[in-house]
């Protein structure tokens, strides 16, 4: 492949769909993150890292510490879901510079019910299209995409539904890596006939066996659609063994067998007491198998911060117990589909968690009686005795028929509101046909009877050695379908917004879902009641010239008092990049001409915290020689710490004669940090001293615009250094003594 990333360009997504016919997957099979232990990085030493990446986006604030950017052990998921699947390749490459190596696709919505593959790539609902041409343009993206950050990523979508044998082959002959098979999914979520499901799963997993693709559940479903979701702990564990052990029949390595596993509940339940016994209890019954960690959804209303303190507690359960595969929350999730910004938060918020609790297990342990022992015990027993019920009851397709699965009860009491489903119903009823006996399928991957004998003793082991090789070993034999749909096409799709695609586009809209989409996310308080607050917000979007406004989270703050609204809108509007005035980075002046400056006519300030305010932190780092502060180029500071009236930090300047005054400010009530800054130019000025004193003023609240307007000699915000301070002040002398 001639096309290669590069860092300071964005994604070309015309270049991923050329000679798409041509593509063929590097690999096959699913990749775990290779160990360190004892990692160092920067000052620190890790010991549940994995190999670090080659190229990365830190965490925020990484900057304090060499913007490191340590990997976790366990490999990070994160769900793609847009529709377009040429905007989620975009997606992707961001979620990967963000420590995710699992991209799962979302399929659309009623693709379940599709009894072939579709073709071409129509826009989905809910998800994407899974089709050839989109998932090969996905791979191909994620084969350069991992050349960049030095990382194998794998790549996942949805073995299920009446097309779940085709979709299995696809996936072998494409190089997909993951996928999620459960015929119990089905079943119970999907209305697929039994007897079809179970069918159809043989076949697919023997695909997924050949084509080592790592293999996760569906029984976190049942955590997601019960009544009361805690309660449904033993059913998950005997869907759990259901589907391991059918893997394990249909040849699925052990390892690659992921068992999805959700901590039941969340707060304000007292969601550690319960989720912590069941994580035991699952590890104990499945040795050997390996632990996808889903995140707890059912409970996610719409607000992000409610949702990400879920996220944590979820992985802390994790880091408790061990987790192969830590699945990550969009926080926007509960509320609607997944903007990207969200996806690389969830990712960051997985990177951070795993991070801080590092090492962890070496301080602290699980007891071994108790609480957590007898309660892992009792889940254990009472999934045990689910399950001989089950077999009393004639099987797993008896017990379903019966209500077993998805009833709110603990069992073994039963509330009567589980799935019924009937073994002769459903989508797909009456389309299993025993093979005859001289059926014959000159294939690899393939399960059951198949009576290759006939043609050649010799080939029972080799099926397609009777045709030269299937399309599993000989790819140019796959017939590559381009697009169908005249209207809904890739093609059509990137026509529309061509003016703000990369390289050279000369126009820019925000966007959330899609390049160009126009969506903003607007923050709003309005102090009443929550029906009247959700209603000045729509009037509020309007009147600012938003489009098609949406009220996607309320937040009572006080019945009485307050209603925090979240809404989306479009803006009507795109800019004209070559219009846009851009703010230059900070002119600075190299740390030897500082150094030579000062040392050759020395320079000294007061500094200090001033009015009500007790910050110093950031003063301080603008000062002390440790964080690379202005002393370190020999500038004479005289700190007069927090709280500092604007008459002492003036009169200070005057008595110990200083060049200059640097004023730190945080609270911004009211605007009194523009206030004390205007209030040290006053008194400066009627001091007679303003005109040989620099005045310097800062803080994370303060813009250099607004400060100059109060009467600063320059202000710095968020983000500032001392070297910019430094070269500030060796800027305004010169300029005065020319």
């Amino acid at each position: 492949m001639s096309y290669q990333l590069k860092p300071d360009q964005q994604i070309d997504i015309r270049e991923i769909l050329k000679d798409l016919d041509q593509y063929r997957p590097r690999r096959r099979g699913w990749t775990w993150r290779k160990p360190v232990p004892g990692l160092k990085m920067g000052p620190f030493t890790y010991q549940d890292c994995s190999q670090p990446l080659k190229a990365s986006v830190p965490l925020p604030p990484a900057h304090n510490f060499e913007n490191i950017d340590p990997q976790p052990l366990p490999v990070i998921t994160t769900e793609i879901a847009s529709g377009r699947f040429e905007d989620d390749i975009r997606r992707m490459r961001m979620a990967a510079h963000h420590g995710a190596d699992h991209i799962m696709v979302i399929r659309t919505a009623g693709q379940s019910h599709i009894d072939g593959l579709i073709e071409g790539t129509p826009q989905g609902i809910g998800g994407v299209a899974i089709s050839r041409k989109q998932v090969r343009a996905q791979r191909k993206a994620l084969d350069l995409i991992e050349d960049e950050v030095g990382r194998p990523i794998n790549y996942h979508s949805y073995v299920s539904g009446v097309a779940g044998p085709d979709i299995a082959v696809m996936f072998a002959e494409e190089g997909v890596n993951g996928c999620h098979q459960d015929p119990q999914y089905n079943v119970i979520y999907r209305n697929i006939n039994m007897v079809r499901s179970f069918v159809d799963a043989c076949e697919s997993k023997r695909l997924i066996a050949w084509s080592q693709m790592a293999q996760i559940d569906g029984a976190h479903n049942a955590n997601a659609t019960a009544r009361d979701a805690w309660k449904v702990m033993p059913e998950l564990m005997v869907q759990h063994a259901i589907n391991a052990q059918f893997s394990l029949g249909c040849g699925v390595p052990r390892d690659l067998i992921c068992l999805s596993t959700v901590p039941p509940t969340a707060t304000p339940a007292p969601c550690v007491h319960t989720d912590l016994p069941y994580a035991v209890a699952l590890r104990e019954l499945f040795p050997g198998f390996r632990m996808r960690a889903q995140m707890n959804t059912k409970y996610i209303e719409s607000s992000t911060r409610e949702a990400t303190v879920t996220h944590v507690l979820n992985m802390l359960i994790s880091k408790l117990t061990s987790a192969d595969i830590q699945s990550t929350i969009t926080p926007d999730e509960g509320r609607n589909v997944p903007w990207h910004i969200y996806n690389i938060e969830a990712c960051d918020t997985a990177k951070q968690t795993y991070v801080g609790l590092d090492g962890l297990m070496d301080m602290v342990g699980l007891k071994d009686e108790g609480y957590l022992r007898d309660k892992a015990r009792e889940l254990k027993e009472r999934a045990v005795l689910f399950l001989e019920d089950m077999l009393a009851a004639g099987g797993y397709f008896a017990a379903v028929e019966a209500g077993f699965f998805v009833d709110s009860g603990l069992y073994p009491e039963r509330n009567g509101d589980g799935i019924v489903r009937r073994a002769d119903g459903g989508i797909g009823a009456g389309t299993v046909i025993k093979r005859a006996a001289d059926y014959m399928a000159p294939v690899t991957a393939h399960f059951g009877y198949n009576n290759v004998a006939q043609y050649d003793e010799a080939a029972q082991e080799d099926p397609a050695s009777l045709i030269g090789g299937c399309t599993l070993e000989r790819p140019e034999l796959i017939q590559f379908i381009d697009e169908l749909d005249e209207e809904d096409n890739v093609h059509v799709r990137m026509a529309e917004n061509e003016a703000f695609r990369q390289p050279g586009a000369g126009q820019l809209k925000p966007e959330m879902e899609w390049l160009a989409d126009g969506l903003v996310h607007l923050n709003l308080f309005f102090p009443v009641e929550a029906p009247l607050a959700e209603a000045a917000a729509l009037e509020t979007g309007r009147r600012m010239g938003l489009t098609d406004c949406e009220v996607i989270s309320r937040e009572v703050m006080h019945p009485h008092e307050g209603t925090r609204i979240e809404m989306k809108g479009h803006v009507p509007f795109a800019l004209n990049v070559n219009e846009l005035v851009v703010p230059k980075p900070p002119d600075t002046l190299s740390e030897d001409e500082l150094r030579q400056d000062i040392e050759q006519r020395p320079l000294r300030v007061v500094a200090g915290t001033v009015g009500n305010d007790e910050h110093s932190v950031g003063l301080r780092e603008i000062i002390d020689i440790k964080h690379g502060g202005i002393e370190k180029y020999g500038i004479e500071v005289h700190y007069l710490g927090t709280s500092v009236p604007p008459e002492k930090l003036v009169g200070a300047a005057i008595e110990l004669n200083a060049d200059g005054i640097l004023a730190s400010t945080i609270i911004s009530h009211d605007n009194i940090h523009y206030k004390n800054i205007a209030l040290i130019d006053r008194l400066a000025r009627e001091m007679g001293v303003r005109d040989r004193v620099i005045f310097l003023a800062g803080g994370t609240q303060v813009t250099p615009e607004l400060a100059r307007e109060a009467g600063a000699d320059e202000g710095f915000g968020r983000g500032s250094k001392g070297i910019h301070v430094a070269t500030a002040l060796v800027k305004k002398r010169r300029a005065r003594q020319q």
